[in-house]
């Protein structure tokens, strides 16, 4: 449990929240736990919460000049807080949206090109092929489901329905900084953000980037060396189990299968990997 000072006020499909008694702040705990097609896993990754954490923080330092995110307090010290996979942060109110940049064409973006030659509206060039590089990254929003429903890509369109014209662009347009800032980091350590997204919350007016940020959880590394358009690619990030998964017989609905030993120490391996390549 963490301290006195806070409250436990739900748990996420990873994360822990508890509310400060006395100011408007929110511990943060990264667990262990891993989600994959909107449902948590009963196996637990070890140290993954850890690492997110670091690979998460690494991000928000690097991009306060892009905007404002809402950590607080790094590693915070106090009684039965574990401070690697702890943070303290603002809190904002959440915009029911998650906003996803996509710079390759893969996951549910493909799906829905092979279908129709669009992502979320987006019309795209004939004859594009799985993990291809479109010429421009695009903005792709979809709607928040909670624990156990799917998430939904929707229109440009309907994000404006759901937050108004000036603040989806105005999201719209920070991701996409942030994404091409991230990009370019991360290609000179060798590894391809292929998409990721992001949530934000606003704190007395004012836009803030909050969760997570560039993590193997909300984002498709590859590694640049054996990227070849045309395929999958191998990547550092939670796709792995996500593909073993897709091998069973399972419907993606609750209850999740367990991982065997195997895949948890190659997911495990594979997260640390992304860390060490990243955060430099």
């Amino acid at each position: 449990m963490p301290s006195r000072d806070f409250k436990f006020i739900k748990s996420g499909k990873v994360r822990d929240i508890y509310e400060s008694t006395a100011t408007n702040e929110l511990l943060i705990v990264a667990s262990d736990r891993i989600s994959a097609f909107d449902c948590v896993l009963p196996t637990l990754i070890p140290q993954k919460g850890v690492m997110l954490n670091q690979i998460s923080n690494y991000w928000f330092r690097a991009t306060k000049h892009i905007i404002k995110n809402h950590l607080v307090v790094e590693d915070p010290q106090g009684p039965n807080i574990d401070p690697p996979r702890s943070v303290i942060v603002k809190k904002t109110k959440v915009l029911p949206l998650e906003a996803i940049v996509r710079g390759y064409i893969t996951g549910s973006g493909l799906k829905e090109y092979q279908k129709s030659g669009t992502i979320c509206g987006i019309k795209l060039d004939k004859g594009l092929v799985e993990s291809q590089k479109l010429k421009e990254p695009i903005f792709t929003p979809s709607t928040k489901a909670p624990v156990g429903q799917h998430d939904q890509n929707i229109p440009f369109e309907e994000m404006i329905k759901l937050v108004g014209k000036d603040m989806a662009e105005k999201v719209r347009d920070i991701s996409l900084k942030l994404y091409k800032f991230a990009s370019a980091h991360a290609e000179k350590s060798g590894i391809i953000i292929a998409d990721t997204k992001f949530e934000f919350g606003l704190l007395d007016g004012e836009l803030y980037l909050i969760d997570e940020i560039f993590t193997p959880d909300s984002s498709r590394f590859w590694p640049m060396d054996s990227y070849t358009p045309g395929k999958s690619q191998p990547s550092f990030d939670k796709q792995y189990v996500r593909d073993y998964l897709s091998s069973l017989d399972w419907d993606k609905t609750p209850p999740a299968p367990a991982l065997p030993d195997a895949v948890v120490e190659q997911t495990r391996l594979k997260y640390s990997e992304a860390v060490r390549r990243l955060c430099r």
